[in-house]
Parts: structure tokens; sequence; C-alpha cells
């Protein structure tokens, strides 16, 4: 499978480059993208004329290799794609993926194929700019932006009026998803936002005169990666080489912001947390990373929830049996924990309507610095325990008294 592939990349690599003059100068450029001091992806490209051919590597939250070839179309819009990615950590009947989508001014067509089988989709874009969307990959950030601003130019549309564009997905993690929408807001001084179905949040751009992605940040989402264009293309090969090693470490998998459970038993009670543990990667945490005044998931990714076994309460509220989620909302002198009676959704779905209660949580300084959210149940007596939060400099502690 994998050498018939190479073999269909390489021909396809052909095909494209077929309709260029040979005239036709390259621009060779790249990306990466970091969160804080730790390197998440990096990206080699080649555009020429209407072709671009990259070769890119991610770790979001698993290893992927990626080998991409597109054919552009008027205004910078995708007209064919064909994707190859190898994921080391997959079962080895879906480690080497190859998607290829076929779009038109009003419909996408795309084929995801590995060798348990093909899976085939087919969307309407009711005169949307369809454009391909993979949340690490950013030159096709750089060419959603570019298709965007080139059709409010096109239309004359005023500094500040949102392009609307639908975006279809890559990976597998999002297989079952339909095409979504996205918006594109372009603003003076070379800047540009965007909002989509997948982000929470805004994404905020840097983009020059002809309308080329220079930057991109996520401060203001759930993704807070920071992305600088390179003029010197990156060795993608030897640094896919090293995320692949660090991934496999010891032979586990290490994902990066992992998923833990801790588990402990107060008296007649089990309590089971189960949450992502982010790094701290040299950030600034809370006012930053973790905005005040701002409810926060309280770890990464899926929500973070607590199983009770017995009625107890935490910081006072009161919990019957039964499963929650944990959330905190911190402030510059202080903060809160918010126990929510919703359970099994992504961390970006808070809803209040589901709020059990909320009560301030005690705040001190961990006594070293913490580089991965850790969360703990702390033994007291039979019936006294208390739940303790620990990222960078904060601990946030609660206690637990069962009923």
């Amino acid at each position: 499978m994998e050498r018939m592939l190479r073999l269909a990349a390489v021909a396809t690599a052909a095909a494209l480059f077929q309709g260029c003059s040979v005239n036709s100068p390259a621009e060779h450029f790249g990306f990466v993208a970091r969160l804080g001091h730790d390197t998440v992806s990096v990206e080699s490209v080649t555009r020429r004329g209407n072709t671009l051919v990259s070769d890119e590597v991610d770790r979001f939250p698993r290893v992927r290799r990626r080998h991409t070839e597109i054919r552009l179309g008027d205004g910078g819009t995708i007209r064919h794609l064909i994707m190859d990615i190898t994921t080391p950590s997959e079962p080895e009947n879906q480690r080497e993926r190859r998607v290829v989508a076929d779009v038109t001014s009003d419909s996408v067509h795309i084929t995801k194929t590995d060798r348990s089988g093909t899976r085939n989709m087919a969307f309407a874009t009711r005169g949307g700019v369809a454009m391909a969307h993979v949340p690490q990959m950013y030159s096709l950030y750089d060419l959603y932006f570019a298709a965007a601003l080139h059709r409010a130019d096109a239309a004359k549309s005023p500094v500040g009026k949102p392009v609307e564009m639908r975006q279809f997905y890559i990976d597998r993690e999002f297989d079952r998803f339909p095409l979504h929408h996205g918006s594109v807001r372009p603003l003076p001084g070379g800047k540009a936002e965007i909002q989509h179905d997948w982000l929470s949040g805004i994404g905020e751009a840097s983009i020059d005169s002809a309308h080329r992605l220079t930057g991109y940040s996520g401060a203001r989402t759930t993704y807070k990666v920071e992305v600088q264009r390179l003029s010197v293309v990156p060795d993608v090969k030897a640094i896919g080489a090293a995320f692949a090693a660090a991934e496999t470490q010891h032979g586990v998998q290490a994902q990066m912001s992992l998923r833990d459970t801790t588990r402990a038993t107060v008296g007649n009670a089990t309590i089971t947390v189960d949450y992502g543990r982010p790094m701290a990667r040299g950030r600034e945490l809370l006012g930053n990373i973790i905005p005040y005044d701002q409810v926060w998931r309280t770890g990464a990714n899926a929500a973070t929830q607590i199983d009770v076994s017995a009625p107890l309460t935490i910081a006072g509220l009161r919990l019957v049996a039964g499963t929650y989620t944990l959330w905190t909302l911190p402030h510059a002198n202080g903060a809160e924990l918010i126990v929510n009676k919703q359970h099994g959704q992504w961390g970006t779905s808070y809803d209040v309507a589901f709020d059990l209660g909320r009560a301030p949580v005690a705040v001190t300084t961990a006594g070293a610095p913490v580089e991965k959210f850790t969360i703990s149940i702390l033994p007291g007596d039979a019936r006294h325990a208390a739940l303790a939060l620990e990222w960078g400099a904060f601990k946030w502690t609660a206690p637990i008294v069962i009923l």
C-alpha cells in the first residue's frame, strides 16, 4: 500500500506541474508553530504558479507526517488536493492514509483511503468558497486567508466586513463532520481575523500586501499556538523523526496533552477525576493562557469529569452519587470552583444552565513550578480529603467531606 501511494504521489506531482510554465519561478518557504517554547508543527512549501507542494509534520496530539499536492483555481481557491498522511501511532491498517478532494464552484467531493477501506463524501458548497482545513497546517491557513481576501477585493467589500467561507476536513477525528462554516474578517494594517465552527475563539493573522500569511496567533482561542512564516525551509524529515522518537519514548505513545485519571477512596466514597494535562511550556498561565474572569475547562481537550460513588461535598457544594464536570473561574485575587451536572462534552461546551453551584477555592503557591497540569486528591481522614489543582506556580484546593 505504501509503495503504491508513493508511486501515485510521483505521478500526481508530475501532472500538477505539467500545466505550469517551465519559466514560472518557484517560491520556497515554510511555517513553524509553537506552544510556548515547544515546537508543535513545521512545514516546507514549494509554490509555482497555481500549484503547491507541502511536506509537514505535526503533533496535535499524535505525530503525523504529511505530503500534500494542491492545484489552485481562480482567486487562489483549492480545486484539487491530494494528501498522504502517515500516523506512526495508529493501528497498522490505518497508519497510511490518502485523502483526495475535488472542489468545484458548488460542491466538494472527498475520498479517504487506508487499508481498512475507502470513505466517500460529497458536500454542496451553496456558493461558499470551500477550503481544506487541518488545524496545525499553516500553508492551508495561508491559502484560506488569501482566497477570502481575494474575494473581498473582488467584491470591493469595506474593511471589516466578514467573508463567509466553507471548510472541509482531512484528519480521521473529523470524519464525522460535514462541510463547516468559516469567516475571515479583513482588518486595517495588514491584519485579519478568522472564526470557524471548529475553532473556539478568534484567530489573528498578519498578512502582507500579496495576501501571504506572515504570522498567526491563537492567543484568543483555546489552541494558543504562535506561528511564524519562514524564508529558510526547515528540515521536516529530521524534525519528524525527532517528534516520532519522542512520542514513542520508552515504548509508550506520549500525546501533547495527555488524558489522565486520579482516583481515591475516602471513607465509603470512591472519587475519580478524568482530565487533560496541558504543559506550561514556559508560558505565563494565569491572566494569559488562563484568562481572568472567564470560565476555564480546567485542563485540556474534553471537559474535566468527576465521578463520585457516594454523597459528599466539595468546597461546600453538595453532590449526590453520579458524574459531573469540573470548571474553574480564575480572578486576579482568587478563583472559584464550578460543579456542572452535564458530562461527556468537549471542554469548550460549558453551559451555565447545568451548574450545580460555584464556590471559592483556597489559593496558594505551588511548592515548585508544576510543568504538567495536575489534579490530585489529598488524603485526610475517614471523612475528609482535599481536591488540589496545580499548574505552574499556582495551587488551588477545595475541601472534600463525605456525608
